[in-house]
């Protein structure tokens, strides 16, 4: 039995990296919007706000950047596996920081979630697409540091 195990951790350059992509992408769809960046403990590691990004959302993209890291799933899936069961979509969403609509998603590496981003300011749709391009953004440049 293992004592111990390994563990990644994502550096803020990571972290700079995603939200550099996840805004560009915001800047491309016309919405101003909040990144989370947290850590395999779920920890805020990064944050930033756009101008014009809703005061409400700093807490949602937290939010759903730690659902994301907490549980290893992408916010967008949490409802379709729980819209037909009565006691979970009633019960589960009143769990602290819990989000269950699209924006947030794990960070994963080699099977095993690093970590989360979560992003919030436009509709869940558009949150997700940036929150995709923060995530393609960081196994690009992970792909990268790998092959140096």
């Amino acid at each position: 039995m293992a004592m111990i195990r390994s563990t990644f951790s994502l550096s803020l350059e990571a972290a700079k990296v995603m939200m550099d992509a996840a805004v560009e992408e915001a800047l491309r769809l016309g919405v101003g919007v909040c990144v989370a960046v947290v850590d395999v403990g779920a920890n805020l590691l990064s944050f930033m706000r756009m101008d014009d990004a809703p005061l409400l959302s700093i807490d949602i993209a937290h939010n759903k950047a730690y659902s994301a890291a907490a549980f290893g799933k992408g916010t967008h899936e949490w409802y379709p596996l729980i819209e037909k069961e009565p006691a979970l979509l009633h019960g589960l969403t009143h769990t602290e920081r819990l989000i269950i609509f699209g924006g947030g998603l794990p960070l994963v590496v080699e099977g095993r979630t690093i970590g989360g981003v979560g992003v919030s300011g436009g509709s869940s749709d558009q949150d997700t697409q940036c929150a995709r391009a923060a995530v393609s953004a960081f196994n690009s440049s992970l792909a990268v540091s790998l092959k140096a």
